[in-house]
């Protein structure tokens, strides 16, 4: 079973959150963790908190199952643009240029690896190949 977690107007570009993201795409949680954290740029702190916060809430959905035995990883992460500030940066000869104060939102989702294959699974692979 899948568990959501949503950062909602995180101060930085969606274009710099996408590069962190693109590092931890479909991976599993313990390796995005060790990514995540030997990452320099500032968005990869806030993506770090936000899979805590995702696999707590994986947890709450699923108290009887064992968070070593799930093997979750990231199903999904989506960055989407936010708000935009705008602001007025004095240049000369009387004009103004504007500065855009971007922000952006991240949706992650986790799921853990399903180990049974049913039979219906099976067959709508042959069927597609």
């Amino acid at each position: 079973m899948e568990a959501i977690a949503r950062l909602n107007n995180v101060p930085t570009s969606t274009r710099k959150m996408r590069l962190v993201a693109d590092l931890v795409r479909g991976k599993r949680v313990g390796q995005a963790l060790s990514i995540l954290k030997f990452t320099p740029n500032h968005g990869a702190i806030k993506l770090e908190k936000l899979l805590l916060s995702a696999v707590a809430n994986w947890q709450a959905k699923n108290p009887d199952e064992k968070l070593e035995e799930a093997d979750l990883f990231i199903k999904t992460i989506q960055v989407d643009g936010g708000r935009m500030l705008k602001r007025l940066r004095p240049a000369p000869q009387g004009r103004a240029h504007r500065i855009r104060k971007r922000s952006n939102h991240v949706t992650l989702v986790v799921d853990a690896f399903s180990t049974a294959v049913t039979a219906d699974e099976v067959q709508t692979k042959e069927n597609s190949n």
